[in-house]
């Protein structure tokens, strides 16, 4: 398998060097050859990355002539969801070793990445180009990782059109039966701040409970007194 992706990687380091046209598909395998290299267990190698960081840098210059239409919604938003996960190790390993995202100045609102023909910023690529085209979709909020353990854990593959469906609902599903993502105390249930900030999102279909008694296997209870604990902004690093 590690030579495998090593092969992977090496082709499409080679397609940038030549300057071949760059397809979506080309980028996916890439992207999907790096994150099994560097992560694992919801953690990612920032150590390893910043001492060589080419197959990173590489797959980012890639995504920078990459166009993508909202029409074809699968490759859209796979496209956008690796180059949001990818641009955030960028930015951790840029400035490694930090502590978290946060102690750099506009990690998510102020620093731009070249992605798809424009210069955009994490905050806009979440909030733009993904939550503001697909405003019904609360399900990115378990796939886009911001580098923080809070944060629903990164998955050590790319986000591809053919399985991006069931992505979504196996990340979806696995934070929200998660007892630390979910803390429930008998009618007491403290839950992320990730529902406080973009509370809207879940509650499309009804109250936010609702949301997560669609995808928990063992239900909220129905007078559940919900309550936010604490988001930890711990770098999610693989020690």
């Amino acid at each position: 398998m590690k030579i495998k992706t090593h092969i992977v990687l090496l082709l499409c380091l080679s397609l940038v060097s030549v300057g071949t046209a760059q397809t979506t598909d080309t980028f996916f395998a890439g992207a999907d050859a790096f994150l099994k290299k560097h992560v694992s267990n919801g953690r990612v190698a920032y150590k390893n990355i910043k001492a060589d960081p080419s197959e990173l840098n590489a797959l980012l210059k890639m995504a920078e002539s990459i166009s993508v239409s909202k029409d074809n919604a699968a490759e859209y938003q796979s496209f956008w969801i690796n180059a949001y996960n990818l641009s955030v190790i960028k930015g951790i390993v840029t400035n490694y070793p930090v502590k978290q995202p946060l102690d750099v100045a506009g990690f998510f609102d102020k620093t731009t990445y070249s992605i798809g023909g424009t210069n955009t910023t994490l905050n806009d690529i979440e909030n733009k180009l993904l939550r503001g085209i697909f405003p019904k979709e609360a399900r990115f909020h378990f796939v886009l990782v911001c580098a923080g353990l809070g944060c629903p854990p990164i998955i050590n593959q790319a986000y591809t059109p053919a399985k991006l469906e069931s992505q979504l609902e196996k990340q979806t599903v696995a934070a929200l039966n998660n007892p630390s993502f979910i803390q429930v105390n008998k009618n007491k249930v403290k839950i992320s701040q990730i529902f406080e900030w973009y509370k809207g999102d879940f509650e499309h279909d009804g109250k936010v409970t609702e949301f997560i008694n669609k995808y928990k296997s063992e239900k909220l209870p129905l007078k559940a007194k919900v309550s936010y604990y604490p988001y930890d902004w711990t770098l999610n690093e693989a020690k």
